[in-house]
C-alpha cells in the first residue's frame, strides 16, 4: 500500500469516528462543545465549519472527532433521542455521522482525477452543465428561503420561552412575597387550614 492510499485510509477512519453537529448557538465555543460532548465520550478535536454564505445569526455547525467510531454512534443516538441544548439555543442540537465532503483538509482519493475544461455550446456536455448550473441556483434560493423561515421560527420560539420564564418568575416572586408577609398564615387561620411552615420561619 503506497503512501497516498495509507493517508486516505487513515482519513476514512477519522471520518468514521467524527460526528457533524448543527443548530449550535453563535456564541458556542470549542471549549463549551467539548465539555458538553465529553459526558458521552472522549472528544479529540472540535472544528467549526466556516459560514461564508448563510446569515451570521444562523446556528453554527461543527465536526467533533471522538476517540473511536463506537463513541460517535453512541453520541449520535443520545443526542437524537433527547433535547440536547448547548448555550441556550432555542432549538436542540442535531447530530449525524460525518461525511468525507465535510472536511476541507481531506486528502485526494487515490485514483481520482479532476479535469477542468471550457465547454463549447456545441459540446454534448454543455446542456448537462447548464442544467447543473440552474439546479445549483435553484437549490441556493430554496436553502435561503428555508433558513429565513428557520430563523423566524427560532425567534418566535425564543420569545415564547422568555415569556414563559418571566411568567414563572413572577409567580415565584408572588408566592415568596405571600409567604414572607405571613398572609398565608393569616388566611390559614381564617379558613382553619394547616399549611407546612417554610424553612426560614
Amino acid at each position: 500500500m503506497d503512501t497516498s492510499m495509507k493517508e486516505y485510509a487513515a482519513f476514512e477512519e477519522k471520518v468514521k469516528r467524527t460526528i457533524f453537529i448543527d443548530n449550535l448557538s453563535p456564541v458556542a465555543t470549542e471549549a463549551v462543545i467539548k465539555a458538553a460532548i465529553d459526558q458521552f465520550g472522549n472528544v479529540i478535536q472540535v472544528k467549526f465549519i466556516p459560514n461564508y454564505l448563510e446569515p451570521k445569526n444562523i446556528g453554527q455547525s461543527a465536526l467533533v472527532e471522538l476517540e473511536n467510531a463506537a463513541q460517535a454512534k453512541t453520541i449520535i443516538s443520545e443526542i437524537s433521542s433527547s433535547s440536547f441544548m448547548i448555550c441556550g439555543m432555542p432549538r436542540p442540537v442535531r447530530a449525524r455521522a460525518a461525511e468525507p465532503e465535510m472536511f476541507d483538509d481531506r486528502p485526494i482519493k487515490p485514483g481520482r482525477k479532476i479535469v477542468c475544461r471550457w465547454l463549447d455550446s456545441n459540446d454534448p456536455d454543455f446542456e448537462v452543465a447548464k442544467k447543473i448550473k440552474l439546479m445549483v441556483r435553484k437549490h441556493a434560493e430554496e436553502t435561503k428561503f428555508c433558513l429565513k423561515h428557520q430563523l423566524e421560527e427560532e425567534e418566535n420560539l425564543a420569545k415564547q420561552q422568555t415569556e414563559i420564564l418571566n411568567a414563572a418568575h413572577k409567580k415565584y416572586e408572588l408566592i415568596d412575597s405571600v409567604v414572607g408577609s405571613r398572609v398565608a398564615d393569616r388566611l390559614a387561620d381564617i379558613y382553619r387550614v394547616n399549611i407546612p411552615k417554610a424553612e426560614h420561619q
